[in-house]
């Protein structure tokens, strides 16, 4: 194994050339921790946060990246075999401590899940933060049962896209959300039912197609829209407050009895890779294997083409995960 490698560098905050690749050495492990050959990572907005300097608690100079995935290179505590495939996120990867933007990065142990797979990187390293995010958005926030229906306000970023294929694989109805609608394609390709150009009014629609609203309602765009989904919620409807595309994280002066509707109940979710039973993740890629499910990926991007991919998310033009392999 070599002694250095290749990493993507943040050393302050600033636009998508801020993003420089350079030699460091590679990292060794301690025990409890695993050093991980890196093959794929996705990007996300938490990245995106940070290279704008909008995120607290990081310090630079910084590798960027919440996920990655790849194979076990050392592993000093005997927790996983070298050679295994794994991925890893959460668990201040890329804020507290390097991570996943670089040829191998060192995690935790209890971070770090193992499955088998002949799908390409490119696929697999799609998955593990959007998995993540949108099983326990179904599970822990929205309590989903089959048969019952959904509201995915954002629904052509990676989460929302992954949440439809999970959603319907517990035969839910899927409504979801795109302030596009050249995107409308990309969410019936998913499996959507009703796809929803976003005009600001989208209970109105909802109540259209479902008149007492939807049983469940999973908010990724944020705050700004946040009313309107809880008006497209029937009552005793739960709503899931996930994700943050808006860029507006807070509800000034937050009255409930005036800003929730009667009898509508607002949840939210985070979650750390513990929240990723090795189980779900193993059943997850085995049914994309088998061409039962997609991952959404909008597009594959090298290494050095980081600038670039950054520029893209940053956009926000694209349907599905961005993906870089090493």
């Amino acid at each position: 194994m070599a002694d250095t490698m290749r990493a993507i560098v943040l050393d302050a905050p600033g636009p998508p050339d801020a993003l420089t690749i350079r030699e460091l050495p590679v990292p060794t492990p301690a025990a409890g921790w695993v050093l991980i050959e890196v093959k794929a990572f996705g990007l996300n907005r938490s990245e995106l946060h940070t290279r704008q300097g909008l995120a607290s608690g990081v310090t630079f100079p910084r590798v960027l990246g919440i996920e990655a995935a790849g194979v076990v290179a050392q592993c000093p505590g005997g927790e996983l075999a070298v050679g295994q495939q794994v991925v890893t996120m959460m668990g201040g990867m890329g804020r507290t401590f390097d991570g996943g933007y670089a040829e191998y990065t060192c995690v935790p142990a209890s971070q770090v899940i193992p499955f088998a797979s002949d799908l390409e990187w490119s696929t697999i390293g799609a998955v593990p933060e959007m998995l993540q995010t949108a099983y326990g958005s179904l599970t822990v926030g929205l309590d989903a049962r089959p048969g019952q229906s959904i509201l995915i306000r954002g629904g052509t970023s990676s989460v929302g896209m992954a949440a439809a294929v999970l959603a319907k694989q517990r035969d839910m109805t899927v409504l979801s959300t795109t302030r596009r609608a050249n995107k409308a394609a990309a969410l019936t390709e998913v499996g959507v039912d009703h796809v929803l150009v976003d005009d600001g009014n989208v209970a109105r629609q909802v109540h259209e197609i479902l008149p007492a609203g939807v049983d469940t309602a999973l908010e990724l765009v944020g705050t700004p829209t946040l009313p309107d989904t809880l008006r497209s919620t029937r009552q005793h409807g739960v709503v899931c407050f996930t994700g943050m595309l808006s860029n507006v994280w807070t509800v000034p002066d937050f009255y409930p009895i005036e800003y929730l509707p009667r009898g509508v109940r607002l949840t939210a979710y985070h979650g750390e890779a513990e929240d990723l039973p090795a189980p779900v993740l193993q059943a997850f890629l085995d049914t994309v294997a088998a061409g039962e499910a997609v991952v959404p990926i909008d597009r594959v991007y090298g290494f050095d083409q980081i600038v670039e991919a950054h520029a893209a998310l940053e956009a926000g033009a694209g349907a599905g995960k961005l993906v870089i392999t090493t």
